[in-house]
């Protein structure tokens, strides 16, 4: 059995998308007692800049000055009177800059494996050959679990655990590098996926790669930093350099529902500063 409360906070962040995401369905339709259980704020898009060639020297320094002091991206647009989508940009660059890494020939990919609904309400471009579930929405939308498994020492395997909110706050929760013999890679696995209706799916190590590294990205963007033990397990990933399919939140809008340890007033006010009121959703799921 895995040591952590893995299990927990996987089912956890499984009630709570369930339970907001039905008080969602059930508001829009005018469910009955509905504003007792949920509240709900909807906003608009998110306008992507694509194009970093704009970005200059200076304006890339002063932002990563200015990321250093802990100003979020609105923050630091207004500081420097720059716009808005070319500070987005400046902040992603940064982040893939200040990305962990290994080396090209690190050691053997043993195995690698995420829930079947990790693609759930993403958008991917390209890649048919990524292995994906059916689409059904079991409750856990915007949340995927990502293993990886690399040859350790003496016969061992070396095994990270990544958990990842997709939609909006990036990598929550780590676990490892954790040493095991071969043979018990197939319990572990079983014991990190159990809260899952289906069973993990073998699939790339470049899609681990992106998932994780993307959503990290991602989130930084939007003002949040991933798992303080992130930088304990990136290395299993591989190196990165930037490149993703994987367009993040929810059909590429930032969207967050919230847990119930969550400091949800403070993650409502970091997207305020950083992609502004109109270009996000969330939802808080209350008892009752």
């Amino acid at each position: 059995m895995i040591s952590s409360n893995w299990d927990a906070v996987v089912q956890r962040a499984m009630r709570t998308s369930a339970s907001s995401v039905a008080g969602v369905a059930t508001g829009l339709t005018g469910g009955v007692g509905t504003p007792s259980t949920i509240a709900k704020a909807r906003f608009g898009s998110h306008e992507r800049m694509n194009d970093v060639a704009v970005l200059g020297t200076d304006l890339l320094e002063a932002v990563r000055d200015l990321r250093r002091e802990g100003r979020s991206p609105k923050e630091i647009s207004r500081a420097l009177r720059a716009r808005p989508s070319a500070v987005a940009e400046a902040v992603r660059l940064l982040a893939r800059e200040a990305a962990p890494s290994s080396p090209p020939t690190g050691p053997e990919v043993v195995g690698c494996w995420v829930n079947a609904d990790w693609h759930n309400e993403l958008i991917v471009d390209g890649h048919p050959e990524w292995p994906r579930g059916d689409g059904v929405a079991r409750g856990c939308d915007g949340l995927a679990t990502v293993v990886v498994a690399r040859r350790g020492r003496r016969d061992k395997v070396s095994v990270c655990t990544f958990l990842v909110d997709t939609h909006c706050l990036g990598v929550k929760e780590t676990i490892g590098p954790r040493a095991m013999a071969e043979g018990e890679l197939g319990r572990f696995r079983e014991d990190v996926f159990g809260a899952y209706a289906l069973p993990p799916l073998a699939v790339p190590i470049d899609l681990a790669r992106q998932l994780v590294f993307g959503a990290v990205e991602y989130a930084r963007g939007l003002g949040f930093e991933p798992a303080k033990d992130f930088a304990h397990c990136a290395g299993h990933l591989g190196a990165w350099h930037g490149e993703c399919a994987i367009r993040f939140g929810r059909m590429g809008k930032p969207m967050y529902v919230a847990g119930p340890y969550d400091d949800a007033p403070r993650v409502v006010q970091t997207l305020e500063r950083s992609v502004g009121r109109g270009n996000y959703d969330f939802v808080i799921g209350l008892a009752g």
